[in-house]
């Protein structure tokens, strides 16, 4: 049985899923509702999209979210090699 995501892990998804709908400075809204820092809040982010819970919680923006994190590896692993993307 899938465990149940805590309140800071739906309070990160919901930020994350109204985030295009709000002004201003992601980083502030971060500190501000959360109370974590930005680098915190990104860390929790990547793990908690890895995980079962969150996707049955809101398959649409995990799902996006994932193919993100893929295309900027992509992006920074040409980059690397000497490719320009």
């Amino acid at each position: 049985m899938l465990g149940e995501l805590s309140d800071r892990d739906r309070a990160i998804l919901a930020l994350e899923a109204a985030w295009p709908r709000h002004g201003g400075m992601k980083e502030e809204t971060i500190r501000a509702q959360l109370g974590m820092s930005p680098a915190r809040y990104y860390q929790l982010l990547g793990r908690l999209i890895d995980t079962e819970e969150a996707l049955q919680f809101d398959p649409l923006l995990v799902r996006r979210l994932r193919r993100l994190r893929e295309a900027r590896g992509r992006s920074r692993a040409a980059r690397t090699r000497g490719f320009v993307g």
